[in-house]
Formats: structure tokens, sequence, C-alpha cells
């Protein structure tokens, strides 16, 4: 049985913006540690695009709550179903936590996080230089993990929509195409 099922509106919004975000703070985040010239502007976009991505995680996690995600294909191997759960998983964790330890590390470090013009966020930790050194290279850890499952998830996106045509990758596009079997 075949039928068109798909992510909702907001499920699909999300998931591009948050892509494209995620994807430009990988990049600023390797300019940051790169480049002396630039280090004040970059420092000052990743911080608060640090805080939208977190804020957005939110929101998807409530959408994907309220509007669970479409199934996978009833002929998908059980150890691609469970890697897909796996890495959502992943996927979802990451894009939580990387932002809170960001948030934290720079607590650590006494650094404000200014938003827009004259907002800025509490500490979440107290100022403590020992945390800050502990915290410094799990962010640096966790940005490279993320980096690894995006790549990852893009590889099975590819391999979904070029490969299997299945209608899982057809089920996050703006457009409908194909149908997912079940």
């Amino acid at each position: 049985m075949s039928h068109t099922a798909r992510f909702n509106l907001p499920a699909r919004l999300l998931h591009w913006t948050m892509a494209a975000l995620i994807l430009a703070m990988l990049f600023i985040g390797v300019a940051m540690v790169t480049s002396l010239a630039h280090y004040h502007t970059l420092v000052a976009l990743h911080r608060p695009l640090g805080i939208g991505i977190l804020v957005l995680a939110l929101l998807r996690l409530l959408n994907r709550w309220r509007h669970p995600p479409p199934d996978l294909p009833s002929d998908l191997p059980g150890w691609q179903r469970r890697a897909a759960h796996v890495s959502h998983v992943l996927l979802y964790g990451l894009m939580l936590a990387l932002p809170l330890v960001g948030w934290a590390m720079l607590s650590a470090a006494g650094y404000p996080i200014g938003l827009a013009g004259s907002l800025v966020l509490p500490p979440i930790l107290p100022r403590d230089s020992s945390l800050y050194a502990w915290l410094r290279p799990l962010h640096t850890l966790l940005a490279y993990t993320l980096f690894g499952l995006v790549l990852a998830h893009l590889g099975a996106a590819l391999m979904h929509g070029l490969i299997r045509r299945d209608g899982v990758f057809s089920s996050m596009v703006a457009r409908p195409t194909a149908s997912r079997s079940q």
C-alpha cells in the first residue's frame, strides 16, 4: 500500500532553516578559531546563532512530539531503521547540547552572550576557569561529532532520494513527489 506521507510544514521549515544555520555555525566555528583578523565579528555571529539553534531545536522537538514523523518504508532493513533512530536521537541531542555547552562555557569564562542590542543572556554557570578549560574542548568535540552526523545524515538522505527512491527524501522537501511504502 502506498500513500503520500510527509513531514508537516513547520517540521520542513524548521529542518531546512536549522540545516542552513548549523552548516553556517560549523563554518563560523572553524573560521573563528583560525582567523585572528575576524575573530570578534565571528564570535558576535556565533553566540546568537547558537542560541537561535537552541530555541529552534526546542520548537522542533515540540512539533515532532505533536506531529510524529512519517513511518519509514516497511522494506527498510532493521539495522537501517535502528541507525535512523539512533542518528536522529543523537542529532537532536547535539542540537540541544552544543548551544548549552557553549553557553555554559562562556558563562564559566565570564563572557556575556549578547543577542540583540542590549539583550544579554544570564550566565548558567558561575565563573570558573577550570570549568571553562573542561567545557572548551567538549564544545569542540561535540561540534566535530555533529559535523560527522550531518555528513552521515546527508549521505542517508541522498541514498533514499537517489538510490532507494522510497519517498523518505521527498517527505522532507517542499514539493510533494514520491509515495512511501507502508
